[in-house]
């Protein structure tokens, strides 16, 4: 069967509490793979609340449905403080990207708790706002920013990755709404070693199964990249589909 957008492929899914240090329960899953150990883990930060983003935002929900099969990675996610989604609603309010800070420390003592491997941050939109600012303190491997706006994320956060040896991975529609490659290259000049994936006809929603297909293919070129090419079919009986 054709991999399309609300295909659901074999994992080990787990509905999980994360708990931040200012007392706050928020609402995930982490989804690993169905058979085996995963060989890396996705901590993924979705785009802005305020603005709809949750923890299934398309590209994060897709990446948690289909990298466990497809790259034998786990993938975790979760509503930040404030978020709703069907799986439930994190306490507390939003942070306006302040309070967060707490909230990717909680995913990563759960990473931590559970013995999860080679953890990458994974941020969207706002999500890559969190990883810039408040993602270097923790033991990760990398990070890979889709669509970053570079809003909150200040000149001073930037030039804190300096030096830092782990990669920092932004993939920049052509087409964005906030940052477009040509500012992005400026914007982003203070930290030499970063990669900058510019993706033509891209848009900061990445919608549409080729740029879905597209921007997985760039996560997992930087967390598992002997798992490429991802395959584009999965045997039917595997393959799990909302009526």
């Amino acid at each position: 069967m054709e991999i399309r957008g609300a295909t659901l492929l074999p994992a080990r899914r787990e509905d999980v509490e994360l708990r931040t240090s200012d007392g706050l329960t928020l609402v995930g899953e982490l989804a690993l793979p169905a058979h085996g150990d995963p060989v890396a883990t996705l901590v993924t930060l979705h785009p802005l609340p305020t603005a709809g983003g949750f923890m299934d935002s398309h590209v994060i929900r897709k990446a948690a449905a289909r990298l466990p099969a497809l790259a034998d990675l786990a993938v975790l996610r979760f509503n930040t403080r404030g978020t709703s989604s069907p799986r439930g609603t994190s306490e507390g309010a939003f942070g306006d990207g302040v309070a967060e800070e707490a909230d990717l420390a909680a995913a990563m003592d759960l990473v931590s708790e559970r013995g999860l491997p080679a953890p990458w941050l994974l941020g969207w939109s706002f999500g890559t706002e969190l990883a810039l600012k408040y993602g270097r303190p923790h033991d990760i491997r990398g990070a890979i920013l889709l669509s970053p706006p570079l809003r909150r994320a200040t000149e001073e956060d930037l030039r804190g990755w300096v030096g830092d040896e782990r990669p920092l991975i932004a993939v920049i529609p052509e087409f964005d709404d906030f940052l477009r490659p040509a500012e992005a290259a400026e914007r982003f000049a203070p930290i030499p070693h970063i990669q900058l994936i510019d993706v033509e006809d891209g848009k900061h929603l990445w919608v549409g199964e080729k740029q879905t297909y597209r921007v997985l293919t760039e996560v997992v070129r930087a967390v598992n990249p002997a798992a490429l090419p991802l395959p584009t079919e999965w045997p039917d009986d595997e393959v799990t589909e909302p009526s």
